[in-house]
């Protein structure tokens, strides 16, 4: 493919993605990044203070944050479901497979939904502040900001299932993990400028040891996984055993929220196997990887676009759903 193909292809493909998503309409209510300015106008920075003491404490937290927010969104939309412990009728989604011994942060969303009850009391929802936390822990990480449209509600109810069907799995297929984005109405550029929150965080040895031991079921490792790479796993998440044992999803920079994830790529040394086949799957995502590795602003840019069109999906507005006192339960 000539370079001029290759340009005119990641050009095409970014005008699918949205130039601008500072407010939008759901429901007979709007999202806007002013929605708390005269109901509660400490609400910005009563958030980024609680999360850069987190963070500062622990910079893990900032990765933990952010996927709260992508599992939260995946199901039912960007509701604060997730936070929902189990109660009564209320199966938790914090059950699931994706968020079962992995899902972490709650009690930084706790302190913080405390704060903002005791500043403006049945104000703020637990989904807002899940998404300004997200672009917090971006921003603390050395990652572009953006705008926050605010607004949403919080849900009465939660989805396991939705959040074990939902949320794209560490071995799923590229066409599958592409299929749940389009279900969410995302992107196949959206899917690649979001996996590369990937620049942070760790993953646990279980989410990629069929890589490095059994990836087709015929007992043989990845072929498309670094082989030295691969061997200097195998010394922490041997073939039985070390199921928790935490890895840098980017070695290069683990804590600094850069386009480092998409080099590793190009490397074949992306640690999950959802990671890896954004290089080996598929045209159009194979030239959004690479553009991304050699342009870091033009990552920033579209990973900011695609959180806010992401933080989009089917808020609660209006009348709809409520405003949680404790994020862990629904109002009585």
């Amino acid at each position: 493919m000539s370079q001029f193909t290759n340009l005119f292809l990641v050009l095409s493909l970014f005008a699918f993605a949205p130039l601008c998503c500072f407010s939008s309409k759901n429901h007979g209510g709007y999202l806007y990044p002013q929605f708390y300015d005269h109901s509660c106008p400490k609400a910005q920075q009563i958030v980024k203070s609680i999360v850069a003491k987190a963070v500062a404490k622990e910079a893990r937290m900032a990765a933990s944050l952010l996927r709260l927010h992508f599992h939260d969104c995946f199901v039912q939309g960007c509701d604060a479901s997730l936070l929902l412990d189990s109660n009564g009728s209320i199966v938790s989604e914090k059950r699931s497979n994706p968020n079962r011994n992995s899902a972490r942060g709650f009690e930084v969303l706790d302190e913080i939904k405390s704060a903002l009850e005791d500043e403006c009391p049945h104000t703020v929802s637990c989904a807002d502040i899940v998404a300004l936390a997200a672009r917090d822990s971006t921003v603390l990480s050395g990652g572009p900001s953006w705008d926050v449209s605010l607004g949403r509600r919080d849900s009465r109810i939660a989805s396991l299932s939705g959040s074990n069907n939902n949320i794209p799995a560490p071995n799923n297929t590229f066409q599958t993990i592409l299929t749940k984005f389009l279900g969410q109405g995302l992107n196949v550029v959206d899917l690649v400028a979001l996996s590369g929150s990937h620049t942070i965080g760790n993953a646990r040895c279980t989410s990629f040891k069929q890589r490095l031991y059994n990836q087709s079921g015929n007992g043989l490792p990845d072929s498309t996984f670094d082989q030295s790479y691969a061997a200097k796993l195998r010394t922490r998440c041997p073939r039985s055993g070390g199921d928790q044992n935490l890895f840098f999803l980017d070695f290069l920079s683990p804590t600094k929220f850069d386009n480092s994830y998409f080099k590793n790529l190009l490397y074949f040394k992306g640690l999950l196997s959802s990671d890896q086949v954004l290089l080996t799957k598929k045209e159009a995502s194979i030239e959004l990887v690479k553009t991304f590795s050699e342009n870091n602003e033009l990552f920033f840019e579209q990973f900011a676009q695609s959180m806010i069109k992401m933080g989009n999906i089917s808020p609660l507005t209006g009348s709809r759903g409520e405003i949680r006192k404790n994020c862990r339960k629904i109002n009585s």
